[in-house]
């Protein structure tokens, strides 16, 4: 079996990348239960999680602290 080279931009390999995980991420839900709860119930520990990622604006990890805080599940 030859082996060959595939050479694609790296703005295209990143979107594939990106829409790969995002398959990943909706088969993952079908496949499980989509109303069981978080992985953890500590709210600082998700938003570090979440803004470790650098992905969301400070307005919006506000915005998930207030609701988080809100919430009757999730400590602080």
């Amino acid at each position: 079996m030859s082996t060959s080279t595939i050479v694609i931009p790296k703005k295209e390999y990143q979107e594939l990348i990106e829409k790969k995980s995002r398959y990943e991420y909706l088969r993952q839900i079908i496949e499980g239960d989509i109303f069981s709860s978080p992985p953890s119930n500590s709210a600082k520990e998700i938003i570090g999680v979440f803004r470790a990622t650098k992905k969301y604006s400070k307005k919006f990890l506000e915005s998930l602290e207030k609701g988080m805080r809100r919430s009757s599940y999730f400590r602080l």
